[in-house]
Protein backbone atom coordinates (compact mmCIF):
# COMPACT_ATOMS: atom_id res chain seq x y z
CA UNK A 1 0.00 0.00 0.00
CA UNK A 2 0.80 3.52 -0.68
CA UNK A 3 3.68 2.47 -3.02
CA UNK A 4 4.14 5.64 -5.03
CA UNK A 5 3.31 7.94 -1.99
CA UNK A 6 5.93 6.15 -0.46
CA UNK A 7 8.20 7.12 -3.53
CA UNK A 8 7.94 10.55 -2.86
CA UNK A 9 7.52 11.13 0.80
CA UNK A 10 9.76 9.66 3.35
CA UNK A 11 7.31 9.83 5.82
CA UNK A 12 3.48 9.09 5.14
CA UNK A 13 2.09 8.35 8.86
CA UNK A 14 1.73 10.72 10.86
CA UNK A 15 0.13 11.02 15.20
CA UNK A 16 -0.54 14.76 15.39
CA UNK A 17 -0.51 17.60 13.23
CA UNK A 18 2.13 19.26 14.97
CA UNK A 19 4.02 15.80 13.94
CA UNK A 20 2.71 16.60 10.27
CA UNK A 21 3.88 19.76 10.05
CA UNK A 22 7.43 18.84 12.32
CA UNK A 23 8.15 15.71 9.63
CA UNK A 24 6.03 16.09 6.30
CA UNK A 25 8.15 16.88 3.39
CA UNK A 26 7.66 15.97 -0.72
CA UNK A 27 10.99 14.70 -2.25
CA UNK A 28 10.79 16.08 -6.46
CA UNK A 29 12.68 14.20 -8.42
CA UNK A 30 14.47 14.77 -11.57
CA UNK A 31 12.70 15.17 -14.12
CA UNK A 32 9.39 13.94 -12.31
CA UNK A 33 6.43 13.41 -15.33
CA UNK A 34 2.93 12.49 -13.90
CA UNK A 35 2.26 10.65 -17.26
CA UNK A 36 5.21 8.02 -17.49
CA UNK A 37 6.00 8.15 -13.00
CA UNK A 38 2.85 7.90 -12.15
CA UNK A 39 0.37 6.71 -14.91
CA UNK A 40 2.57 4.11 -16.47
CA UNK A 41 4.44 2.87 -13.04
CA UNK A 42 0.83 1.71 -12.07
CA UNK A 43 0.71 0.17 -15.02
CA UNK A 44 3.37 -1.75 -14.70
CA UNK A 45 3.20 -2.54 -11.14
CA UNK A 46 -0.56 -3.24 -11.20
CA UNK A 47 -2.11 -3.12 -14.60
CA UNK A 48 -5.74 -3.69 -13.40
CA UNK A 49 -6.13 -1.05 -10.74
CA UNK A 50 -9.19 0.39 -11.45
CA UNK A 51 -8.35 4.20 -12.44
CA UNK A 52 -11.25 5.95 -13.74
CA UNK A 53 -15.60 4.92 -13.15
CA UNK A 54 -17.32 6.99 -15.56
CA UNK A 55 -21.63 7.59 -15.34
CA UNK A 56 -23.48 9.86 -17.32
CA UNK A 57 -27.12 11.40 -16.73
CA UNK A 58 -28.53 8.43 -18.78
CA UNK A 59 -26.96 6.20 -16.05
CA UNK A 60 -24.04 4.71 -18.73
CA UNK A 61 -21.08 3.17 -17.04
CA UNK A 62 -17.75 2.75 -18.01
CA UNK A 63 -14.34 1.77 -16.25
CA UNK A 64 -10.74 1.97 -17.44
CA UNK A 65 -7.59 0.53 -15.35
CA UNK A 66 -3.92 2.05 -15.44
CA UNK A 67 -3.32 0.07 -18.66
CA UNK A 68 -5.94 1.40 -20.10
CA UNK A 69 -5.19 5.10 -19.24
CA UNK A 70 -1.64 4.54 -20.30
CA UNK A 71 -1.97 2.72 -23.40
CA UNK A 72 -4.64 5.69 -24.53
CA UNK A 73 -2.66 8.36 -23.26
CA UNK A 74 0.17 6.97 -25.88
CA UNK A 75 -2.84 7.08 -28.31
CA UNK A 76 -3.19 10.48 -27.49
CA UNK A 77 0.28 11.73 -27.45
CA UNK A 78 1.10 10.04 -31.07
CA UNK A 79 -2.08 12.00 -32.22
CA UNK A 80 -0.90 15.22 -30.99
CA UNK A 81 2.81 14.77 -32.31
CA UNK A 82 1.08 13.87 -36.01
CA UNK A 83 -0.68 17.16 -35.87
CA UNK A 84 2.72 18.89 -35.54
CA UNK A 85 2.41 19.32 -31.34
CA UNK A 86 5.69 19.01 -29.68
CA UNK A 87 6.83 20.13 -26.43
CA UNK A 88 6.22 23.43 -25.28
CA UNK A 89 3.46 23.91 -27.53
CA UNK A 90 -0.22 24.76 -26.29
CA UNK A 91 -2.94 22.97 -26.79
CA UNK A 92 -6.66 23.99 -24.88
CA UNK A 93 -8.87 21.03 -24.27
CA UNK A 94 -13.17 22.16 -24.03
CA UNK A 95 -14.02 18.24 -22.68
CA UNK A 96 -15.97 18.04 -20.01
CA UNK A 97 -15.79 15.27 -18.36
CA UNK A 98 -15.46 12.71 -21.19
CA UNK A 99 -13.55 10.01 -20.77
CA UNK A 100 -10.64 11.48 -22.95
CA UNK A 101 -10.27 14.75 -21.05
CA UNK A 102 -8.24 12.27 -18.90
CA UNK A 103 -6.38 10.17 -21.65
CA UNK A 104 -5.93 13.50 -23.73
CA UNK A 105 -3.97 15.70 -20.27
CA UNK A 106 -1.70 12.39 -19.17
CA UNK A 107 -0.62 11.90 -23.46
CA UNK A 108 0.16 16.16 -23.55
CA UNK A 109 1.82 15.29 -20.72
CA UNK A 110 3.75 12.69 -21.93
CA UNK A 111 4.87 14.68 -25.01
CA UNK A 112 6.18 17.43 -22.93
CA UNK A 113 3.13 19.95 -24.18
CA UNK A 114 1.26 22.82 -22.45
CA UNK A 115 -2.07 21.91 -21.54
CA UNK A 116 -4.80 24.56 -21.18
CA UNK A 117 -7.90 23.16 -19.73
CA UNK A 118 -11.10 25.21 -20.17
CA UNK A 119 -14.83 25.10 -19.52
CA UNK A 120 -17.51 24.16 -22.35
CA UNK A 121 -19.09 27.68 -20.66
CA UNK A 122 -16.58 30.05 -22.59
CA UNK A 123 -17.95 32.25 -25.58
CA UNK A 124 -16.36 33.31 -28.80
CA UNK A 125 -14.82 36.36 -27.37
CA UNK A 126 -13.49 34.04 -24.47
CA UNK A 127 -11.70 31.50 -26.73
CA UNK A 128 -9.94 34.11 -29.16
CA UNK A 129 -8.90 36.09 -26.24
CA UNK A 130 -7.30 32.39 -24.73
CA UNK A 131 -6.14 31.71 -28.01
CA UNK A 132 -4.23 34.82 -28.54
CA UNK A 133 -3.10 35.07 -25.07
CA UNK A 134 -1.32 31.72 -24.91
CA UNK A 135 -0.73 30.85 -28.56
CA UNK A 136 -3.21 28.06 -28.56
CA UNK A 137 -1.72 25.91 -31.54
CA UNK A 138 -4.44 23.41 -31.02
CA UNK A 139 -8.42 22.66 -29.17
CA UNK A 140 -10.02 19.79 -28.82
CA UNK A 141 -13.39 19.97 -28.25
CA UNK A 142 -16.30 17.84 -27.70
CA UNK A 143 -18.99 17.62 -30.28
CA UNK A 144 -21.84 19.92 -28.98
CA UNK A 145 -23.41 22.49 -31.76
CA UNK A 146 -23.42 25.32 -29.52
CA UNK A 147 -19.37 24.99 -28.14
CA UNK A 148 -18.72 24.26 -31.69
CA UNK A 149 -20.32 27.21 -32.82
CA UNK A 150 -18.40 29.26 -30.06
CA UNK A 151 -15.21 27.98 -31.44
CA UNK A 152 -16.19 28.64 -35.27
CA UNK A 153 -16.92 32.50 -34.47
CA UNK A 154 -13.86 32.92 -32.25
CA UNK A 155 -11.57 31.92 -35.34
CA UNK A 156 -11.62 35.26 -37.21
CA UNK A 157 -10.19 37.37 -33.97
CA UNK A 158 -7.69 34.67 -33.71
CA UNK A 159 -4.27 36.00 -34.52
CA UNK A 160 -3.19 32.50 -35.50
CA UNK A 161 -5.88 29.58 -36.67
CA UNK A 162 -5.49 26.79 -34.37
CA UNK A 163 -5.88 22.93 -35.23
CA UNK A 164 -9.83 22.06 -34.10
CA UNK A 165 -10.48 18.56 -33.58
CA UNK A 166 -13.47 17.59 -32.35
CA UNK A 167 -14.80 14.33 -30.17
CA UNK A 168 -16.55 12.42 -33.32
CA UNK A 169 -19.27 14.04 -35.15
CA UNK A 170 -18.68 14.02 -39.11
CA UNK A 171 -20.85 16.95 -39.82
CA UNK A 172 -17.69 19.22 -38.88
CA UNK A 173 -15.27 17.87 -41.11
CA UNK A 174 -16.17 20.26 -43.61
CA UNK A 175 -14.79 22.80 -41.39
CA UNK A 176 -11.31 21.21 -41.85
CA UNK A 177 -11.96 20.18 -38.31
CA UNK A 178 -10.47 16.81 -37.13
CA UNK A 179 -12.17 13.73 -35.61
CA UNK A 180 -10.52 13.41 -33.17
CA UNK A 181 -11.86 9.85 -31.45
CA UNK A 182 -11.90 8.10 -34.53
CA UNK A 183 -8.30 9.24 -35.32
CA UNK A 184 -7.42 8.95 -31.48
CA UNK A 185 -8.32 5.05 -30.70
CA UNK A 186 -6.90 4.52 -34.11
CA UNK A 187 -3.17 5.79 -33.22
CA UNK A 188 -0.18 2.73 -32.66
CA UNK A 189 -0.64 2.35 -28.52
CA UNK A 190 3.40 2.45 -28.83
CA UNK A 191 5.34 5.53 -26.69
CA UNK A 192 8.41 6.14 -26.08
CA UNK A 193 9.68 8.37 -23.39
CA UNK A 194 11.58 11.06 -24.80
CA UNK A 195 15.09 11.67 -23.56
CA UNK A 196 17.97 14.15 -23.75
CA UNK A 197 16.41 17.46 -24.92
CA UNK A 198 13.10 16.24 -25.73
CA UNK A 199 12.76 15.16 -22.08
CA UNK A 200 10.87 17.39 -19.53
CA UNK A 201 12.51 19.08 -17.22
CA UNK A 202 10.68 20.18 -14.01
CA UNK A 203 10.77 23.61 -14.56
CA UNK A 204 9.24 23.34 -17.72
CA UNK A 205 5.37 24.90 -18.36
CA UNK A 206 2.64 21.70 -17.56
CA UNK A 207 -0.35 23.31 -17.38
CA UNK A 208 -1.90 26.75 -17.71
CA UNK A 209 -5.29 28.18 -16.41
CA UNK A 210 -7.25 31.23 -16.99
CA UNK A 211 -7.68 32.69 -13.46
CA UNK A 212 -10.91 35.22 -13.96
CA UNK A 213 -10.44 38.26 -11.42
CA UNK A 214 -13.48 41.13 -11.01
CA UNK A 215 -11.14 43.44 -12.83
CA UNK A 216 -9.47 43.08 -16.12
CA UNK A 217 -8.73 40.06 -18.32
CA UNK A 218 -8.09 36.59 -17.56
CA UNK A 219 -4.79 35.87 -15.72
CA UNK A 220 -2.86 32.97 -17.01
CA UNK A 221 -1.48 31.31 -14.11
CA UNK A 222 1.53 28.84 -14.96
CA UNK A 223 2.29 25.34 -13.49
CA UNK A 224 5.31 23.54 -14.15
CA UNK A 225 5.59 19.43 -14.12
CA UNK A 226 6.33 18.54 -10.69
CA UNK A 227 3.49 20.58 -9.43
CA UNK A 228 1.14 17.46 -9.37
CA UNK A 229 3.29 16.35 -6.36
CA UNK A 230 1.98 19.10 -4.80
CA UNK A 231 -1.10 17.50 -4.07
CA UNK A 232 -0.28 14.92 -2.23
CA UNK A 233 -1.26 17.17 0.84
CA UNK A 234 -4.84 17.60 -1.04
CA UNK A 235 -5.46 14.25 -1.19
CA UNK A 236 -3.66 11.96 1.61
CA UNK A 237 -4.32 14.56 4.10
CA UNK A 238 -7.13 16.67 3.43
CA UNK A 239 -9.41 14.52 1.26
CA UNK A 240 -8.56 10.92 3.07
CA UNK A 241 -8.20 9.84 -0.40
CA UNK A 242 -7.52 5.95 0.08
CA UNK A 243 -5.88 3.02 -2.08
CA UNK A 244 -8.25 0.78 -4.19
CA UNK A 245 -11.03 3.00 -3.57
CA UNK A 246 -13.21 5.45 -5.15
CA UNK A 247 -12.91 9.57 -4.77
CA UNK A 248 -15.52 11.68 -6.45
CA UNK A 249 -14.84 15.52 -7.06
CA UNK A 250 -17.89 17.07 -8.69
CA UNK A 251 -16.47 19.38 -11.01
CA UNK A 252 -16.54 20.27 -14.83
CA UNK A 253 -12.90 19.66 -16.41
CA UNK A 254 -12.38 22.96 -16.98
CA UNK A 255 -11.48 24.38 -13.77
CA UNK A 256 -8.73 23.94 -11.41
CA UNK A 257 -10.82 21.78 -8.92
CA UNK A 258 -10.14 19.17 -11.58
CA UNK A 259 -6.44 19.15 -10.52
CA UNK A 260 -7.15 19.14 -6.68
CA UNK A 261 -9.85 16.44 -7.00
CA UNK A 262 -9.63 14.37 -10.38
CA UNK A 263 -6.29 13.61 -11.20
CA UNK A 264 -3.15 13.98 -9.45
CA UNK A 265 -3.05 13.60 -5.95
CA UNK A 266 -5.76 10.90 -6.24
CA UNK A 267 -3.63 8.42 -9.39
CA UNK A 268 -1.00 9.12 -6.94
CA UNK A 269 -2.22 7.80 -3.78
CA UNK A 270 -3.29 4.63 -6.58
CA UNK A 271 -7.35 5.61 -5.72
CA UNK A 272 -9.35 5.56 -8.78
CA UNK A 273 -11.44 8.78 -9.76
CA UNK A 274 -15.10 8.51 -10.25
CA UNK A 275 -16.35 11.14 -12.87
CA UNK A 276 -19.91 12.48 -13.41
CA UNK A 277 -20.57 13.84 -16.71
CA UNK A 278 -23.76 16.00 -16.57
CA UNK A 279 -24.63 18.96 -18.34
CA UNK A 280 -26.74 20.93 -15.91
CA UNK A 281 -26.76 20.17 -11.71
CA UNK A 282 -29.59 18.65 -10.62
CA UNK A 283 -30.19 17.13 -6.92
CA UNK A 284 -31.65 14.08 -7.72
CA UNK A 285 -29.68 13.03 -10.29
CA UNK A 286 -26.51 13.75 -8.59
CA UNK A 287 -27.66 11.91 -5.66
CA UNK A 288 -28.33 8.93 -8.60
CA UNK A 289 -24.65 8.93 -9.52
CA UNK A 290 -23.05 8.65 -6.34
CA UNK A 291 -25.26 6.11 -5.58
CA UNK A 292 -23.87 4.55 -9.13
CA UNK A 293 -19.98 5.07 -8.27
CA UNK A 294 -20.42 4.90 -4.52
CA UNK A 295 -16.99 6.36 -3.81
CA UNK A 296 -15.45 6.53 -0.21
CA UNK A 297 -14.26 9.82 -0.14
CA UNK A 298 -16.27 12.74 -1.78
CA UNK A 299 -15.84 16.75 -2.36
CA UNK A 300 -18.00 19.37 -3.36
CA UNK A 301 -18.67 23.05 -3.13
CA UNK A 302 -20.46 24.87 -0.97
CA UNK A 303 -23.45 25.21 -3.60
CA UNK A 304 -23.70 21.13 -4.13
CA UNK A 305 -24.35 20.66 -0.31
CA UNK A 306 -26.30 23.86 0.00
CA UNK A 307 -29.14 21.84 -2.65
CA UNK A 308 -28.47 18.70 -1.27
CA UNK A 309 -29.98 19.50 2.32
CA UNK A 310 -33.32 20.73 0.64
CA UNK A 311 -33.80 17.33 -0.90
CA UNK A 312 -35.19 14.27 0.98
CA UNK A 313 -32.24 12.75 1.75
CA UNK A 314 -34.41 9.91 3.84
CA UNK A 315 -34.11 7.71 0.66
CA UNK A 316 -30.30 7.27 0.24
CA UNK A 317 -28.31 5.25 2.03
CA UNK A 318 -24.84 7.06 1.53
CA UNK A 319 -22.93 5.13 4.24
CA UNK A 320 -20.30 3.90 1.59
CA UNK A 321 -18.94 7.85 1.93
CA UNK A 322 -16.76 7.64 5.04
CA UNK A 323 -15.25 11.16 4.59
CA UNK A 324 -16.23 14.49 2.85
CA UNK A 325 -14.98 17.50 2.33
CA UNK A 326 -15.43 20.90 1.12
CA UNK A 327 -13.82 23.69 -1.33
CA UNK A 328 -14.72 26.63 -3.75
CA UNK A 329 -16.24 28.50 -1.52
CA UNK A 330 -16.93 29.11 1.63
CA UNK A 331 -19.05 26.91 3.74
CA UNK A 332 -21.64 28.11 5.74
CA UNK A 333 -21.97 26.56 9.38
CA UNK A 334 -25.89 26.24 8.89
CA UNK A 335 -25.25 23.32 5.86
CA UNK A 336 -22.24 22.32 7.63
CA UNK A 337 -24.82 21.19 10.56
CA UNK A 338 -27.64 20.40 8.34
CA UNK A 339 -25.53 17.79 6.60
CA UNK A 340 -24.47 16.36 9.35
CA UNK A 341 -27.83 15.89 11.03
CA UNK A 342 -29.25 14.46 7.70
CA UNK A 343 -26.01 11.97 6.55
CA UNK A 344 -23.88 11.70 10.11
CA UNK A 345 -20.82 13.00 7.69
CA UNK A 346 -18.67 16.04 8.78
CA UNK A 347 -17.83 18.11 6.17
CA UNK A 348 -14.21 19.13 6.06
CA UNK A 349 -13.34 22.29 4.98
CA UNK A 350 -10.28 23.38 2.45
CA UNK A 351 -9.31 26.05 1.09
CA UNK A 352 -6.63 27.47 -2.26
CA UNK A 353 -6.91 29.21 -5.51
CA UNK A 354 -5.99 28.28 -9.03
CA UNK A 355 -2.35 28.83 -8.14
CA UNK A 356 -1.94 26.57 -5.41
CA UNK A 357 -2.65 22.97 -3.75
CA UNK A 358 -4.90 22.95 -1.03
CA UNK A 359 -3.59 25.69 1.26
CA UNK A 360 -5.58 25.77 4.21
CA UNK A 361 -7.69 22.57 5.41
CA UNK A 362 -9.30 20.96 8.40
CA UNK A 363 -7.33 17.49 8.66
CA UNK A 364 -8.04 14.85 10.71
CA UNK A 365 -5.85 15.41 13.41
CA UNK A 366 -8.03 18.66 15.46
CA UNK A 367 -11.98 18.59 15.72
CA UNK A 368 -13.46 20.57 12.69
CA UNK A 369 -15.15 24.24 13.47
CA UNK A 370 -17.98 24.39 11.75
CA UNK A 371 -17.08 27.89 9.36
CA UNK A 372 -13.92 27.55 9.49
CA UNK A 373 -11.01 26.59 6.43
CA UNK A 374 -8.62 24.96 9.30
CA UNK A 375 -4.89 25.16 9.85
CA UNK A 376 -2.10 25.47 7.25
CA UNK A 377 -0.69 22.89 4.68
CA UNK A 378 2.48 22.28 6.51
CA UNK A 379 4.64 22.47 2.83
CA UNK A 380 3.46 26.22 2.83
CA UNK A 381 4.36 29.13 5.25
CA UNK A 382 0.94 30.45 6.15
CA UNK A 383 0.73 33.90 7.55
CA UNK A 384 -1.95 37.02 7.41
CA UNK A 385 -0.52 40.23 6.18
CA UNK A 386 -1.40 43.81 6.21
CA UNK A 387 -1.43 46.80 3.43
CA UNK A 388 2.30 46.97 4.73
CA UNK A 389 3.39 43.46 4.33
CA UNK A 390 3.60 42.59 8.40
CA UNK A 391 1.97 40.43 10.11
CA UNK A 392 -1.30 40.96 11.98
CA UNK A 393 -2.28 39.60 15.29
CA UNK A 394 -4.98 36.87 16.11
CA UNK A 395 -8.26 38.64 15.55
CA UNK A 396 -7.12 41.02 13.30
CA UNK A 397 -8.25 40.41 9.53
CA UNK A 398 -5.32 40.20 7.13
CA UNK A 399 -4.55 38.94 3.89
CA UNK A 400 -3.54 35.54 2.92
CA UNK A 401 0.33 35.00 1.97
CA UNK A 402 2.63 32.52 1.80
CA UNK A 403 6.16 33.48 3.25
CA UNK A 404 9.67 32.36 2.34
CA UNK A 405 8.67 31.30 -1.22
CA UNK A 406 11.62 32.89 -2.77
CA UNK A 407 11.25 33.61 -6.42
CA UNK A 408 10.70 30.00 -7.24
CA UNK A 409 8.26 28.85 -4.49
CA UNK A 410 7.56 24.97 -2.69
CA UNK A 411 6.34 22.29 -4.55
CA UNK A 412 2.77 23.18 -6.67
CA UNK A 413 2.98 26.79 -6.05
CA UNK A 414 2.30 28.25 -9.40
CA UNK A 415 5.13 29.71 -11.15
CA UNK A 416 3.82 33.14 -11.94
CA UNK A 417 1.26 34.84 -14.48
CA UNK A 418 2.41 33.78 -17.91
CA UNK A 419 3.56 37.14 -20.09
CA UNK A 420 2.35 39.37 -17.31
CA UNK A 421 5.38 39.99 -15.45
CA UNK A 422 3.62 42.90 -13.49
CA UNK A 423 1.09 41.37 -12.30
CA UNK A 424 3.00 38.72 -11.30
CA UNK A 425 5.54 41.31 -9.13
CA UNK A 426 1.71 42.67 -7.82
CA UNK A 427 0.98 39.25 -6.04
CA UNK A 428 4.62 37.98 -5.57
CA UNK A 429 7.59 40.12 -4.30
CA UNK A 430 10.20 39.83 -1.74
CA UNK A 431 9.73 36.40 -1.10
CA UNK A 432 6.31 35.75 -0.20
CA UNK A 433 2.88 35.09 -2.19
CA UNK A 434 -0.29 37.82 -1.41
CA UNK A 435 -3.30 35.70 -2.68
CA UNK A 436 -5.53 38.86 -2.19
CA UNK A 437 -8.39 36.80 0.40
CA UNK A 438 -8.82 37.96 3.44
CA UNK A 439 -9.22 36.08 7.04
CA UNK A 440 -8.75 35.93 10.22
CA UNK A 441 -7.12 33.15 13.04
CA UNK A 442 -8.68 32.48 16.22
CA UNK A 443 -6.28 31.72 19.23
CA UNK A 444 -5.98 27.81 18.63
CA UNK A 445 -4.53 28.54 15.10
CA UNK A 446 -7.75 28.04 12.97
CA UNK A 447 -8.49 30.39 10.21
CA UNK A 448 -11.82 31.89 8.96
CA UNK A 449 -12.80 33.33 5.55
CA UNK A 450 -13.89 37.19 5.35
CA UNK A 451 -14.06 37.67 1.75
CA UNK A 452 -11.84 38.33 -1.29
CA UNK A 453 -10.59 41.73 -0.43
CA UNK A 454 -12.21 43.18 -3.63
CA UNK A 455 -15.39 41.67 -2.13
CA UNK A 456 -15.06 43.09 0.72
CA UNK A 457 -18.06 45.98 1.39
CA UNK A 458 -16.56 49.23 3.10
CA UNK A 459 -19.54 50.53 4.35
CA UNK A 460 -19.20 54.03 6.69
CA UNK A 461 -15.81 52.76 7.77
CA UNK A 462 -17.25 49.58 8.59
CA UNK A 463 -15.65 46.22 6.42
CA UNK A 464 -17.88 43.88 6.21
CA UNK A 465 -17.35 40.00 4.83
CA UNK A 466 -19.60 38.95 2.40
CA UNK A 467 -18.87 35.02 4.13
CA UNK A 468 -20.66 35.87 7.18
CA UNK A 469 -23.83 37.92 6.10
CA UNK A 470 -24.42 35.03 4.17
CA UNK A 471 -23.99 32.71 6.53
CA UNK A 472 -26.90 34.52 8.69
CA UNK A 473 -28.92 34.79 5.74
CA UNK A 474 -29.12 31.09 5.00
CA UNK A 475 -29.98 29.87 8.89
CA UNK A 476 -33.39 31.92 7.49
CA UNK A 477 -35.67 28.86 6.17
CA UNK A 478 -36.69 31.17 3.35
CA UNK A 479 -33.31 31.31 2.02
CA UNK A 480 -32.14 28.37 -0.15
CA UNK A 481 -29.18 30.39 -1.81
CA UNK A 482 -28.11 34.18 -1.71
CA UNK A 483 -24.66 36.12 -2.78
CA UNK A 484 -23.74 39.78 -0.40
CA UNK A 485 -22.41 41.82 -3.07
CA UNK A 486 -21.55 45.73 -2.61
CA UNK A 487 -23.80 48.36 -4.04
CA UNK A 488 -23.13 51.99 -4.42
CA UNK A 489 -24.09 54.33 -1.61
CA UNK A 490 -24.00 58.46 -2.13
CA UNK A 491 -23.73 58.70 1.71
CA UNK A 492 -22.13 55.51 2.66
CA UNK A 493 -19.80 54.63 -0.04
CA UNK A 494 -20.69 51.07 -0.40
CA UNK A 495 -24.15 49.33 1.19
CA UNK A 496 -24.51 45.71 2.13
CA UNK A 497 -26.58 44.15 -1.33
CA UNK A 498 -28.20 40.51 -0.91
CA UNK A 499 -29.19 39.01 -3.81
CA UNK A 500 -31.56 35.79 -2.49
CA UNK A 501 -32.93 32.62 -4.20
CA UNK A 502 -35.69 31.44 -2.40
CA UNK A 503 -36.21 28.33 -1.08
CA UNK A 504 -39.87 26.72 -2.15
CA UNK A 505 -42.69 27.86 -0.48
CA UNK A 506 -41.65 30.73 -0.03
CA UNK A 507 -43.19 34.28 -2.14
CA UNK A 508 -40.82 37.21 -2.56
CA UNK A 509 -42.51 40.21 -0.49
CA UNK A 510 -41.59 43.66 1.45
CA UNK A 511 -42.84 41.82 4.65
CA UNK A 512 -40.18 39.00 3.79
CA UNK A 513 -37.57 41.46 2.90
CA UNK A 514 -37.99 43.30 5.99
CA UNK A 515 -38.29 39.50 8.31
CA UNK A 516 -34.94 39.14 6.54
CA UNK A 517 -33.19 42.13 7.44
CA UNK A 518 -34.78 42.13 11.28
CA UNK A 519 -32.88 38.18 11.09
CA UNK A 520 -29.42 39.45 10.26
CA UNK A 521 -29.53 42.44 12.70
CA UNK A 522 -30.07 39.47 15.62
CA UNK A 523 -27.93 37.27 14.87
CA UNK A 524 -24.91 39.24 13.51
CA UNK A 525 -23.98 42.94 14.30
CA UNK A 526 -27.06 45.04 13.27
CA UNK A 527 -24.80 47.48 10.98
CA UNK A 528 -24.27 44.67 8.81
CA UNK A 529 -27.94 44.01 7.73
CA UNK A 530 -28.21 44.12 3.30
CA UNK A 531 -30.18 47.62 2.99
CA UNK A 532 -30.83 46.33 -0.49
CA UNK A 533 -32.51 42.88 -1.04
CA UNK A 534 -33.45 41.53 -4.59
CA UNK A 535 -35.23 38.14 -5.35
CA UNK A 536 -33.72 36.01 -8.31
CA UNK A 537 -34.14 32.95 -9.53
CA UNK A 538 -30.76 31.82 -9.45
CA UNK A 539 -27.45 33.23 -8.96
CA UNK A 540 -24.30 33.48 -11.64
CA UNK A 541 -22.12 30.67 -10.80
CA UNK A 542 -19.21 28.83 -12.41
CA UNK A 543 -19.71 24.83 -13.58
CA UNK A 544 -17.87 24.50 -10.56
CA UNK A 545 -20.34 25.68 -8.48
CA UNK A 546 -18.58 28.66 -7.16
CA UNK A 547 -20.97 32.10 -7.29
CA UNK A 548 -19.76 34.80 -9.71
CA UNK A 549 -20.32 38.01 -7.19
CA UNK A 550 -18.45 40.12 -9.85
CA UNK A 551 -21.39 39.16 -12.29
CA UNK A 552 -23.88 40.52 -10.00
CA UNK A 553 -21.86 44.01 -9.06
CA UNK A 554 -21.57 44.08 -12.77
CA UNK A 555 -25.25 43.95 -13.53
CA UNK A 556 -26.03 46.71 -10.80
CA UNK A 557 -23.57 48.93 -12.81
CA UNK A 558 -25.05 48.41 -15.96
CA UNK A 559 -28.50 49.22 -14.69
CA UNK A 560 -27.33 52.62 -12.84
Amino acid sequence: MDYLINKYCPKTKFESYEDLCANFTIQVPEHFNFGYDVVDEWARVEPEKLALLWTDDSAQMKSYSFSDVSRISNQAANFFKAHGIGKGDVVMLILKQRPEVWFSIVGLCKLGAVCIPATYQLTPKDISYRCNAAEVKMIVSVSDEEIVGHIKNALPDCNHRPIIATLGDESYLEDGFLDYKKELYAQPAEWERPTGKDAVCNDDRMLIYFSSGTTGMPKMVWHDFSFPLGHITTARFWQKVQENTVHLTQTDSGWAKFAWGKIYGQWICGAAVGAYDTEKFHPHEMLEAILRLRPTTFCAPATIYRFLIKEDLSGYDLSFIKHAGVAGEPLNPEVYYKIKELTGLALYEGFGQSETPVMLANFEFFPVRPGSMGKPNPIFDIDLIDENGCSVEDGSVGSIAIRNVGTHGPVGLFRGYYKDEEATLRSWHDGVYNTGDMAWRDADGYYWFVGRNDDVIKCSGYRIGPFEVESALLEHPSVLECAITAAPDPVRGQVVKATIVLARGYTASKELIRELQDHVKRVTAPYKYPRIVEFVDELPKTVSGKIQRNLIRKADEDRK
